[in-house]
């Protein structure tokens, strides 16, 4: 998850552990929620945005380790091999390289494959077709050769797995010409954002939250409709907060690339300040790359240094205790925030 924190200093007040809370929930959970009484969990979102593509459009499949018989590690195939057969759910054998590479040539012939990696560590075995074969053919192919596949799955920290399925590869991805990275959060930007994945030209890497499917969200009926999508590279500003002296505007990306630097940059045009939060490694990481583009574009409005938030320069410890330091917590960003606003308390 990202998060851009927005903190424009106001008379009077102070910064107390209990709005410090609420200010950690407003950068993971506190977001500008559709307006709705129906709720939805993630993986019901995704589940749902598969479907209704599948059923629009016979080219769309499935494909990935248990994504038929079992349902799916995380149950987000439920009931699509039971629908549409064998033939467009396929299980694959434990094998990234070589069912990443099947999904590419379908791809290529004009097919849209979904491709489930059961986590996105595992997709370092695939890591050659996805930049090499998919991200970079519509450019070497001046234009000739669209690559319209998805490559899905739980992306980043979960709880207690080791350093071998804990990575974040947002920036990883990220960084290569020719890929979409999106980072849905609530289950509107799941449905949303799956939806316009599938139905893009391009390869698309989606960086889904494990530990956020059984979360459920609010959802608008607009949200609901079978044509709905959210738009690619649009990240979702939500409302701002206002305790204790302290207001805070926080940006929910969605989009890692491209990336709104619109948004971004007219908050910190607006607020003077910018702290900024994600779970992977610091160097070369996604906050970065924010930082960079408010110091290229908005330096002159800033009245305080930037402040990044990252995980720890560590491989991700397998103890409770030291996974957790090794992760943004309440307290980091409490003192980034008050670094940024000159307060001490």
């Amino acid at each position: 998850m990202w998060g851009i924190l927005r903190r424009s200093a106001v008379d009077g007040g102070g910064f107390s552990a209990s709005s410090l809370r609420r200010t950690r929930f407003s950068l993971v959970s506190a977001r500008s929620y559709a307006a709705g009484s129906k709720e939805m969990t993630v993986r019901d979102a995704l589940n749902s945005a598969i479907d209704e593509e599948m059923s629009a459009d016979p080219k769309v499949f499935v494909m990935g380790e248990e994504v038929g018989q079992y349902q799916g590690a995380y149950k987000i195939t439920k009931g699509l091999l039971e629908k549409y057969g064998p033939e467009r759910v396929y299980d694959t054998p434990i094998t990234e390289a070589g069912f990443t590479g099947i999904g590419v040539g379908a791809a290529y012939a004009g097919l849209k494959p979904v491709v489930e990696f059961m986590t996105f560590n595992f997709s370092m075995q695939a890591i050659d077709h996805i930049i090499n074969s998919a991200a970079k053919s519509n450019y070497m192919s001046a234009g000739q050769i669209n690559v319209p596949i998805v490559f899905r799955g739980p992306n980043g920290a979960a709880a207690g797995v080791g350093a071998q399925h804990s990575q974040c590869y947002a920036a990883w991805y990220a960084s290569v010409p020719g890929l979409k990275v999106l980072a849905p959060y609530s289950a509107e930007d799941a449905r949303g954002l799956l939806k316009a994945a599938i139905r893009d030209p391009d390869p698309v890497v989606f960086l889904e939250n494990e530990l956020l499917y059984g979360e459920s969200f609010p959802i608008s009926e607009e949200a609901l409709d079978s044509s709905f999508c959210l738009p690619i590279g649009k990240a979702k500003a939500a409302e701002k907060l206002a305790e204790e002296g302290i207001s805070a505007e926080v940006i929910n990306l969605r989009s890692i690339r491209p990336l709104d630097r619109a948004t971004i940059n007219a908050s910190v045009r607006k607020t003077s300040r910018l702290v900024t939060v994600e779970e992977g490694f610091p160097q070369h990481g996604v906050c970065a790359e924010i930082c960079a583009s408010v110091v290229e574009e908005s330096f002159s409005y800033l009245d305080a240094p930037v402040e990044r938030i990252a995980g720890a320069d560590v491989p991700m410890p397998y103890a409770a205790n030291l996974e957790r330091l090794a992760l943004p917590q309440v307290e980091d960003i409490v003192r980034a925030a008050k670094r940024a606003c000159y307060r001490s308390k």
